[in-house]
């Protein structure tokens, strides 16, 4: 069964507001990075808890400014979970 356009578009609505926002992620990464705030606002908590216990060895700091370019790929990973969600629901109803 194919949605409307109009359940289309509430989908991108609802990925819009409920999903991750880019510069909260990257200001988060600026300003938190000694606690990964990033990692858990993008609803990565054990790569976060990683990143925190690497920075003892020195391996968390390179990883940090990786995540500098995996930023962007996470965020739309969330919200391609958060309109696949909206999607399979909206199908069923």
């Amino acid at each position: 069964m194919a949605l409307s356009t109009a359940e289309l578009t509430l989908v991108e609505q609802r990925v819009t507001n409920d999903g991750p926002n880019i510069a909260v992620a990257y200001l988060l990464w600026l300003f938190l990075w000694f606690v990964s705030g990033h990692r858990f606002y993008l609803g990565r908590p054990v790569s976060a808890i990683c990143q925190i216990l690497s920075y003892f060895i020195l391996i968390g700091f390179v990883w940090l400014l990786v995540d500098a370019v995996l930023i962007p790929g996470m965020i739309r990973e969330k919200q391609d979970e958060i309109r696949h969600g909206m999607m399979r629901a909206l199908v069923r109803a």
